[in-house]
């Protein structure tokens, strides 16, 4: 079959069908898609809240919980304890499906009568502010992470102790203010770094330690700017330095931008692997247009895909993997799921299931929200196999022939996600307002929905602006202030404080106060994030003409290089 190009019924874009790409809907047994990838992964991100954390109260209980939802979403919730428990049955919400009505029209109304789990929250200690996260210890603040301990402010964490202030650190250790380390030791402001210790203000190292301001080394130690001190010397400046200085750590961090911009980068943040496209995607084959992926084989269009057993085959998959085959069009999902198309936040094992929510452990489901070890259930309703098996075909046909049309005209025929309309969470809760940003009056113009976050319960004490310059200066009188964020477009509540094993841990790393809420952080920690589109380009070093992909436009700064360029200029 030769390519195809369509015209997004979303953003009126053209797009290309590849070949491959009906090879895959064929054997999924799936029409072709109706918006393009971009629009089809903006949508299904606008069903994940990564990091808004609200209270509001149990719909069983009545008590005062922790949950992804605000109290504006119009959704019941349980808390865990409650919702993983026998003391309620979801098959107690079934309902005939109607013929006179669309698919997700019904399905809308199921999603608002189904009590969904407050927050994903599996194994906590003394870590209630925290969500989408399992295996985690005093932690607070931390998101989509997993075995993680005494760490605060961070996001993609993985088997890390003793950190604050990072994004997608694995196996680390007292790091802080840091953006995609492997296996490293107390390191700081640091980035894309790889079996290191005590490196400071240092990108794309690997085996290294004792270095400051450095980029592209190799098993070196005891260097500045890439310069080579002796121990003592390097001690010696490292002091000069007076890293515990805020006015100093801002003067450095722009000093060490501008030299790592000397040196080339690769096209493409990525080791180990074959034939792959896209972002940050490691321990990879046949990858294509993906972003922040590992151990995948024959993937194309995904998101944060990660963990071992390695995910394959799969097409339009966000979040999050382990052990998963033949997916399509779906998000925050996994760990051993097969052959599930159009559902979000389905786990353990599912298969042979579409358009359900929130079920685990089962098969044979359509239309199904909150249904656990159950089998040949339509919109909650128990059938037997072969009224299933007759039923769900014509359901299908029905929603040919009677689609879904939402406030903006789009037509939701089979073979689409959840319209945007059914998502329980506001455009600014959510992941896609990282990656796709909007305004209020942009985002309800698509017909998305926007969270007006409330005054701040606290007023400030002190502005941030006025803290001690140095952190030799700050006792724990600091713990009662209540600090206005010094963002002039606060992305938070405008105002935080400081926790005590917080400051315990800049006292003794040396490291000043912060002058930015968390959210602020977050904010400026993920600009380091390339962005998810792909540009045609060719390796800037002299004389060499390999043209590739890749997430640096042309108007950037870097000087990007191809693989084979780069290795030879790095070593």
């Amino acid at each position: 079959m030769k390519s195809k190009t369509k015209q997004c019924q979303n953003c009126k874009i053209k797009f290309t069908i590849e070949p491959e790409d009906f090879e895959f809907y064929k054997k999924m047994d799936v029409p072709e898609p109706t918006w393009c990838p971009e629009c089809r992964l903006q949508r299904r991100l606008a069903f994940r809240n990564e990091r808004k954390l609200y209270k509001r109260k149990c719909n069983f209980s009545g008590r005062e919980i922790f949950s992804m939802y605000s109290s504006k979403a119009r959704v019941k919730i349980y808390n865990n304890d409650i919702w993983y428990s026998d003391k309620w049955d979801p098959i107690d919400y079934g309902r005939e499906y109607n013929f006179n009505k669309p698919f997700f029209e019904q399905l809308k109304s199921i999603i608002k009568e189904v009590p969904l789990q407050s927050r994903p929250a599996l194994n906590f200690v003394n870590s209630d502010y925290c969500m989408n996260a399992g295996n985690l210890k005093n932690c607070y603040l931390v998101f989509e992470a997993d075995s993680s301990e005494n760490c605060a402010y961070g996001e993609g964490l993985d088997y890390v102790k003793d950190s604050y202030d990072n994004y997608n650190l694995t196996k680390c250790e007292l790091c802080y203010c840091s953006f995609m380390l492997i296996n490293c030791y107390k390191t700081f402001f640091s980035s894309h770094c790889d079996d290191c210790q005590e490196l400071i203000f240092c990108h794309d190292c690997i085996g290294c330690s004792n270095c400051f301001g450095c980029t592209n080394l190799r098993h070196k130690k005891y260097h500045i700017f890439n310069k080579p001190y002796t121990k003592e010397e390097y001690f010696k400046k490292l002091k000069e330095f007076n890293l515990g200085s805020f006015n100093n750590i801002e003067q450095l961090n722009k000093k060490v931008k501008d030299f790592w911009l000397k040196y080339p980068v690769k096209f493409i943040h990525g080791r180990k692997n074959v034939n792959v496209s896209g972002e940050y995607i490691n321990n990879c084959k046949n990858v294509k247009n993906s972003y922040m992926i590992r151990y995948g084989e024959n993937l194309r269009y995904c998101y944060a895909v990660r963990y071992q057993p390695s995910t394959k085959d799969c097409y339009d998959y966000s979040l999050f993997g382990l052990n998963v085959r033949f997916v399509y069009e779906i998000a925050v999902s996994g760990s051993g799921i097969n052959n599930i198309r159009f559902c979000y936040q389905c786990w353990d094992g599912c298969h042979d299931i579409e358009h359900c929510i929130e079920c685990s452990s089962s098969s044979n489901l359509f239309a199904c929200v909150g249904l656990r070890h159950k089998q040949y259930c339509i919109l909650n309703k128990q059938y037997t196999k072969e009224e299933y098996n007759k039923l769900v075909p014509k359901i299908k046909q029905h929603m040919n022939d009677m689609p879904y049309i939402d406030k903006k005209g789009r037509i939701y025929k089979y073979g689409e996600f959840f319209p945007i309309e059914l998502s329980p969470f506001a455009y600014n809760e959510t992941i896609a307002n990282e990656y796709f940003p909007l305004t209020k009056e942009q985002a309800l113009k698509q017909g998305y929905t926007w969270y007006d976050k409330p005054k701040p319960e606290y007023k400030a004490t002190i502005k941030a602006n006025d803290l001690s310059d140095h952190i030799k200066d700050i006792d724990n009188s600091i713990l009662k202030e209540v600090i206005e964020c010094s963002s002039s477009n606060c992305a938070g509540s405008t105002v935080y404080r400081i926790i005590p094993n917080e400051l315990k841990f800049y006292q003794k790393q040396n490291i000043p106060l912060p002058r930015l809420c968390p959210d602020c952080r977050h904010r400026e920690r993920i600009k380091q994030r390339n962005p998810m589109k792909l540009h045609h380009r060719q390796c800037m070093k002299k004389g060499c003409n390999i043209e590739f992909e890749t997430t640096y436009a042309s108007d950037r700064k870097e000087i990007v290089y191809c693989e084979k360029c780069y290795n030879r200029e790095v070593g």
